[in-house]
């Protein structure tokens, strides 16, 4: 009698991470609009979030069956969730700001811009978390010198609060820009976790 191993199947967690990191950049993609103008991208922004959170649960799943993975399970584990914390904040920036009926500006959207492509950076890193090791850490020091240009932005956005004599409007926006500034924070938790993902493997 002939025995046989079975190794059981191993699902393609880089694979899955990409696809989320994907559909991140489109919700960013819908909310630089939304920071521009584009009120109809609200929905989108939204959206994109619920089908993001299905994402993050496959790979959960898939982490749970996998006998092996191509990196450090935590830190697959973590990357998705920390990724997961950016459009989060994206979407609930976009619900406050109907709260508050206030209308983004042209900060606002400096910030959501550079928040965008801070996370392009991210994708781009994803990419070669098993390649080029170095082509990794690069795309992720680029994510962070996008959330250092947000900080500059919002140090600059803040300033010019202080000519507004609108009190509302002062609080209102005061409050949009932390937010923003707070998923630049959450952009750079991913970019270094890249970071520590790659030195952990070499």
């Amino acid at each position: 009698m002939r025995l046989h191993w079975f190794l059981p199947e191993t699902p393609d967690v880089l694979g899955t991470l990409a696809t989320q990191a994907d559909v991140t950049v489109r919700g960013l993609t819908a909310f630089a609009a939304w920071a521009g103008g584009a009120a109809d991208q609200g929905p989108v922004v939204r959206a994109t979030e619920h089908e993001a959170d299905g994402i993050r649960r496959t790979l959960q799943a898939q982490l749970r069956q996998a006998f092996s993975t191509p990196i450090d399970q935590e830190d697959l584990y973590s990357l998705s969730e920390l990724l997961d914390d950016v459009l989060n904040a994206a979407k609930n920036i976009v619900r406050e700001a109907e709260v508050l009926a206030v209308e983004p500006d042209e900060r606002a959207a400096e910030l959501a811009a550079d928040l965008l492509e801070g996370m392009t950076h991210i994708r781009a890193a994803f990419a070669q978390l098993t390649g080029k090791n170095d082509v990794a850490t690069t795309e992720a020091d680029a994510a962070l010198a996008a959330e250092r240009r947000m900080e500059k932005v919002y140090r600059r956005a803040m300033q010019e609060l202080l000519s507004d004599e609108d009190l509302r409007q002062v609080v209102a926006r005061r409050e949009l820009y932390r937010r923003l500034l707070e998923a630049g924070e959450r952009l750079a938790a991913v970019a270094e976790r890249i970071w520590y993902a790659v030195v952990k493997e070499g």
